[in-house]
């Protein structure tokens, strides 16, 4: 079992999925729409901001749940001071997040993937808040899929993930169908960036917002 730390009187759980950061191993679909390096310096940089962004020791218990352990090229640079870090385990996807649920203390959970630039830590507030309502709680991706998800401590042992078509625009609708009776809140539709087109649009985005370079090494 490991351990959390406790936020005021509950335990709030923060996890973020991370597939370590080498070329040609990471956003195969957007390294074939823009390069190999590119994706790659795409991954990296938007994984760091994201560490650093959104830990919160404080606020909530930060995990860093890492795809492989013991391989060679260790943590590839990153910092992850703040972070705990775990193994995901085998299966597809949703095995992986149904492990990391089960093996984390009592309390909330909110799970994250680490390819949207645009996730601040408010989106996660807003995650922890309606988990006070609600057994369930997404954010939903404009490509059908969803960049985070949330439980309840109650509802944390729930077949979730059965029969998901992952990486298809069915996968948040899948993953609803397997919530017959609960609740379940919405959070802000985000893009996460799987392809050259939702790149652009990302790069588009921060020319609008006036931001030179969104992460070190991607040109804007």
């Amino acid at each position: 079992m490991v351990r959390g730390r406790r936020a005021g009187s509950v335990t709030r759980h923060l996890v973020m999925f991370v597939k370590l950061p080498r070329i040609g191993r990471v956003k195969s679909r957007l390294a074939a729409d823009i390069g190999l390096v590119p994706a790659w310096c795409f991954c990296r940089t938007v994984i760091r901001s994201l560490l650093q962004g959104l830990a919160a020791p404080r606020r909530w218990c930060c995990w860093l749940a890492l795809e492989r352990w013991g391989e060679r090229g260790g943590y590839c640079g990153l910092a992850s001071r703040g972070w705990t870090r775990l193994e995901q385990g085998r299966g597809d996807l949703g095995q992986r997040m149904g492990r990391v649920l089960r093996i984390l203390p009592p309390g909330p959970v909110v799970i994250i993937g680490s390819d949207v630039p645009d996730l601040v830590p408010a989106h996660i507030e807003k995650a922890f808040t309606a988990l006070h309502r609600c057994d369930a709680v997404f954010g939903p991706a404009v490509d059908g899929g969803f960049w985070l998800v949330g439980l309840q401590s109650k509802a944390r042992r729930l077949p979730l993930f059965e029969q998901v078509r992952w990486s298809t625009r069915y996968a948040l609708s899948d993953t609803l169908a397997n919530l017959p009776r609960q609740t379940v809140a919405a959070l802000d539709l985000l893009e996460d960036i799987d392809y050259g087109s939702a790149y652009q649009r990302w790069l588009q985005r921060c020319r609008h917002r006036g931001v030179r370079s969104c992460a070190a090494g991607v040109s804007v």
